[in-house]
């Protein structure tokens, strides 16, 4: 993967994809950009970012702690999205996805079904819902987005 590319898996440079949004230039105006925006904000530590995206209703006193505990932790090292989809005739969205990491020299998964509410005029994370983890066959594509089969990179 090119070293411009950006994290959130779109193949687009990053400088064009998730930075603008991280950087405040301009918002996220679907609940997958938002998502995608959010990984590449964990893959960069950006928590003043995380935070901001987080439904004020939803926010905890212990999450600036919590964020830089995960994010001094954990090295996310790829993304899928599954799924993406706007409730017809509401202001909510949600994305299933699933998000790969290294925790301690293990690689790990975080499959979930992420909530996001419009709201004054932006989208907001609401919550998650942790799915099962996804079985990766063989033959899959790596997690890693080499474009290799799962046996030929990081597969045992």
């Amino acid at each position: 993967m090119r070293d411009d590319l950006c994290p959130c898996g779109s193949d687009e440079p990053a400088a064009v994809c998730c930075l603008p949004y991280l950087a405040g230039d301009t918002l996220p105006t679907t609940p997958e950009q938002l998502m995608r925006s959010r990984y590449t904000a964990f893959c960069r530590g950006d928590s003043e970012y995380l935070l901001a995206t987080h439904h004020p209703a939803k926010r905890q006193a212990d999450d600036r702690q919590t964020l830089a505990q995960t994010i001094a932790e954990t090295d996310w090292v790829g993304l899928r999205v599954l799924a993406s989809y706007n409730v017809a005739q509401t202001e909510r969205g949600y994305v299933e996805f699933v998000a790969f990491y290294q925790n301690k020299g293990s690689i790990g998964q975080l499959h979930e079904k992420s909530e996001f509410i419009w709201q004054a005029d932006r989208w907001y994370y609401l919550q998650g819902t942790i799915l099962e983890a996804l079985p990766l066959g063989r033959n899959d594509p790596c997690w890693c987005g080499s474009g290799k089969k799962h046996k030929k990179c990081h597969g045992l």
